[in-house]
C-alpha cells in the first residue's frame, strides 16, 4: 500500500478497492461459514487514510491488566467516518485497532506508553459495493499502526489478526494480487498482467447474510487446485468461461434491478471492450475488463462513463 510521511508527522496511505475475478462457494463449513475460491485484484483506486500523530500526547499503557477497548478509546480519533457508523465501536477502523492492541496484550508485546493517533478518513468508495472498502480501512490501519506504535507484528501475523476484523481483511493486508480460499483468508500470490477496468457502482445495498441463505445460490462449486487457477488466467482475466463465474450474479441481480442494469449496460460493451463483464464479490458493483487496445481511446472511455446507468469510473491494476 501506497505510504507517505509528510512533514507535519501524517502518514497518508491510498486504501485500495479489490475486486474479485471470480468467486464460488465450494461448500459450507461446520462453522457455518463458506468454503470460497476466487482470485482477488487489488486497485489503483480506494479511499485516503490520513494518520496524524502528536508526540506530546502520550498515553502510558502500564496498567496490571490493559483493557483494549479502553485504551483504543484513548489512543485513537477517527474522523470523516461520521455518516458510516453512528457507534464508533461498529467502525471496522476501531475494531481493526482494537483487535491490534487485543493481540499486543495477549502476546505481553504491548509498549510502555503509546501515542495518540489521529485518523482521518477520506471516503471515496461506495458501502456495500463489494470492493471491500471497509475491510480495505481496517488493513489499512492495521499497517499503519502496527507502523506508528512500532508493534512489530510480521505480515502474517498480521493478516491472522485481520482475519478475526472481517474475511476480506487479509488480501489487503497481503498487498498483492491473490488466490483466496477458505473463506478468503488462505492467499496465494498470482501474477496478473496489467489491467485497466470500467467499474461502476448501482446505489444498491443488499445483505450479505441474506445473500448467503438465499436457496438459489449455488454451494457447491466443484475446487481447483491453485495450480489449475493460476495456468487458467486466460479463462477469467480478460475474458470469463466457465468453469469460472461469480455465483453470486443471478441471485443479486434478481434481488437489485439496478445492479442488473449497470451490469446489461457493460454487456453491451463487451464487443468493443474485447473483455467480460461480471459482478464482484456480493456486492453491487460490476465491472468491465477493458483490452489493452481500448485504453488508449480516451474519448470513447469518457463516453462510456457519461452514458452509463450509475457512477462509473475507469481504474487500473494496483
Amino acid at each position: 500500500m501506497n505510504s507517505s510521511l509528510t512533514s507535519d508527522a501524517t502518514i497518508s496511505r491510498l486504501s485500495p478497492a479489490k475486486i474479485n475475478l471470480f468467486l464460488h462457494i465450494t461448500g459450507q463449513r461446520a462453522d457455518g461459514y463458506h468454503n470460497l475460491q476466487t482470485v482477488f485484484r487489488l486497485l489503483d483506486w480506494g479511499d485516503y487514510l490520513h494518520f496524524s500523530v502528536t508526540d506530546d500526547t502520550v498515553i502510558q499503557t502500564a496498567d496490571t491488566e490493559p483493557d483494549a477497548r479502553k485504551l483504543c478509546h484513548q489512543l485513537m480519533m477517527l474522523a470523516g467516518a461520521e455518516t458510516i457508523t453512528a457507534d464508533i465501536e461498529d467502525n471496522l477502523i476501531f475494531k481493526a485497532a482494537r483487535a491490534l492492541l487485543t493481540s499486543a496484550i495477549q502476546s505481553e508485546t504491548l509498549p510502555k506508553q503509546l501515542t495518540q493517533v489521529v485518523i482521518t478518513l477520506d471516503k471515496h468508495l461506495p458501502m456495500g459495493a463489494g470492493l471491500g472498502g471497509g475491510s480495505s480501512n481496517a488493513a489499512t490501519t492495521l499497517l499503519a499502526l502496527n507502523e506508528i506504535w512500532q508493534l512489530n507484528f510480521t505480515r502474517d501475523e498480521l493478516v491472522k489478526i485481520g482475519a478475526t476484523v472481517g474475511a476480506d481483511v487479509p488480501i489487503f493486508i497481503f498487498g498483492q494480487d491473490a488466490i483466496g480460499m477458505g473463506i478468503g483468508e488462505e492467499l496465494t500470490a498470482i501474477d496478473l498482467p496489467e489491467q485497466q477496468y470500467l467499474v461502476l457502482t448501482p446505489n444498491a445495498h443488499i445483505n450479505t447474510a441474506k445473500l448467503f441463505a438465499h436457496p438459489k445460490l449455488q454451494r457447491d462449486i466443484t475446487p481447483l487446485s491453485i495450480d489449475t487457477i493460476q495456468s487458467q488466467t486466460s479463462h477469467y482475466a480478460l475474458n470469463l468461461t466457465a468453469p469460472y463465474q461469480n455465483v453470486f450474479t443471478s441471485v443479486v441481480t434478481s434481488l437489485a434491478p439496478a445492479v442488473a442494469d449497470a451490469l446489461n449496460y457493460l454487456q453491451g460493451l463487451e464487443q468493443q471492450a474485447l473483455g467480460t463483464a461480471r459482478m464482484t464479490g456480493s456486492g453491487s458493483a460490476v465491472f468491465l475488463p477493458l483490452d489493452a487496445s481500448v485504453t488508449t481511446d480516451k474519448k470513447r472511455l469518457a463516453k462510456w462513463v457519461k452514458d452509463a446507468p450509475c457512477a462509473g469510473y475507469v481504474v487500473g491494476s494496483f
